[in-house]
């Protein structure tokens, strides 16, 4: 199965007033970080995403002109970051279980000399899948820059989001050093959901309507106007839970004063973000871009929500599989040409060219089929890379070294046929507080109860008397392969009941609706 790139060049429908862009080649934009550019009140609204948006006041976004820097940056066997054969050594950013099976594709990479993984956890280290520098301070760029340079790193891959908010990769990249990320300033996609909304608004990528907020007592009149239910979230990060999926006022105003008088999500909610609540389903949908050129990547379906049935609060992601069943070929065109593009060609003319790789979270409506944009990540999803990179045939440091190079439109992924499924295991009380340091057994033992089956590591570590142990919410994360999602299903939880930790936790439930989705056509 193979999947071919997508190119800005073509038409894409924008709004009135854009035409073709020149692009660089380079992904750093200037000085300036993305900014937008608010009324009096400090609040704004989009109330309709589909009605005339051509209102400069509202829709401007303020960026800066992009630099252009004189090297290409393109690795070679002269700057020694490439091997005689060919081989590349790949440092990866970050600890969670996102980034170990990062390690464990590049570590099946031919193309791959070694892959180091900063700081790492311990499942990283003890996997093989990486070498794991524990003592290198990640959020300070020259540490990064000096580690790279003497241990001739060919190309730096950043996993987590803050890292990239904080402009990691545009250091890097001033370095010369090959980084698969996007720059501080392209990756306020993330880092400021009314950026986001702001972007949509003017590029016409579908969306909910929405309002944004400094102020709770205006807040709150409007979403007594909207009603209930309704959605609230944090502007900024928040480690995946400053969403707020209200289904009554009550619960409305609750997150409105949780986030705006309590600072419960500190400056992260300082500004938020309502929204109109969408019915249908979600989806993740995943795009390398190199600036210019979008590969989209294989499609995924996570479980938020952290109790079966989809209920409780949301959490980072419960569980996963791949590919999700509600993403047809025909969905995915709709996707890449109605958000996908738009969204790059948007950064690119706003002086903020997009490099790394673009999540989409999907709502696919239940009236109308058609997919809204819910918000963007700029990096892997998590769970939803472990799914990825176990169907994932290619190698992956030559495709995201082509990314960095914006050479994507030559490269076609290659993917398994097979279902993946990953069941995340989780520490008692995840999303809230949660105790450290319980013992986790049997780990050796579960990873042999099958071949299709690997476990990733997030929240670990040993401790003084060589025991694994649970140190973070999301802990351990197992991801199985099968021929349908029953098999893949049935190997994972076979996995998980051998796994000896009392004060853990997981959904019974990873895959329902993609086994209610079979069982309903094979009716």
């Amino acid at each position: 199965m193979a999947c071919a790139a997508y190119s800005i060049r073509g038409h894409v429908k924008l709004a009135a007033g854009h035409g073709p862009y020149a692009l660089a080649n380079n992904h750093l934009c200037g000085s300036l970080k993305p900014s937008v550019s608010y009324s009096i009140s400090r609040s704004w609204c989009n109330i309709s995403s589909t009605a005339s948006r051509h209102s400069a006041h509202h829709s401007h976004l303020i960026v800066g002109n992009s630099e252009r820097w004189r090297s290409s940056l393109k690795a070679s066997p002269e700057d020694g970051t490439i091997g005689a054969e060919g081989k590349i050594t790949v440092l990866v950013i970050g600890g969670g279980g996102r980034e170990h099976a990062l390690c464990f594709a590049l570590n099946r990479s031919p193309s791959c000399e070694a892959v180091l993984c900063a700081p790492g956890n311990a499942g990283i280290a003890q996997s093989g899948d990486a070498v794991c520098i524990s003592d290198l301070d990640i959020s300070n760029s020259d540490a990064v820059i000096s580690f790279c340079l003497k241990r001739g790193v060919g190309m730096v891959v950043v996993g987590p989001e803050v890292p990239l908010v904080a402009g990691l990769a545009n250091d890097l990249v001033k370095a010369g050093i090959l980084t698969f990320g996007p720059s501080s300033e392209a990756a306020a996609l993330e880092g400021s959901k009314d950026f986001m909304k702001k972007l949509c608004y003017k590029y016409n990528i579908p969306t909910a309507q929405y309002c944004t907020f400094t102020d709770p007592a205006k807040a709150k009149r409007y979403v007594k106007d909207q009603g209930a239910p309704i959605v609230v979230k944090a502007d900024g990060l928040a480690a995946g839970k400053g969403v707020v999926v209200a289904m009554t006022l009550d619960e409305a105003f609750e997150a409105i004063d949780s986030m705006l008088v309590d600072e419960s999500f500190g400056l992260a909610g300082s500004r938020i973000v309502i929204e109109e609540y969408l019915e249908g389903e979600e989806a993740s949908f995943f795009a390398l871009v190199d600036g210019e050129n979008a590969l989209p990547l294989e499609s995924a379906q996570d479980h938020k929500r952290v109790g079966d049935g989809d209920v409780g609060p949301n959490t980072g992601g419960m569980g996963a599989y791949s590919p999700a069943p509600i993403v047809t070929e025909e969905l995915k065109q709709t996707i890449m040409e109605t958000i996908i593009i738009p969204t790059v060609k948007g950064m690119a003319a706003e002086g903020c060219k997009f490099v790394g790789v673009l999540y989409a979270g999907l709502m696919v409506e239940k009236e109308t089929g058609l997919p809204k944009l819910i918000e963007y990540n700029v990096r892997f999803g998590d769970p939803e890379c472990q799914v990825l990179m176990m169907r994932l045939e290619s190698d992956l440091a030559q495709v995201l070294l082509s990314a960095c190079r914006g050479e994507l439109g030559k490269v076609s992924l290659t993917w398994s046929p097979e279902i993946a499924m990953v069941v995340v295991m989780a520490s008692e009380g995840y999303p809230g507080s949660y105790k450290k340091g319980t013992v986790i057994k049997n780990i050796n033992k579960a990873e042999q109860v099958s071949p299709a089956v690997k476990i990733f590591h997030a929240g670990t570590a040993l401790d003084g008397d060589g025991n694994l142990v649970a140190v973070g919410g999301r802990v351990l994360a197992v991801t199985a392969k099968g021929k349908d999602i029953e098999e893949a299903r049935s190997r994972a939880y076979d996995v998980v009941d051998v796994v000896d930790w009392p004060e853990g936790f997981f959904r019974r439930d990873i895959g329902w609706r993609a086994l209610k989705q079979k069982q309903t056509a094979n009716y």
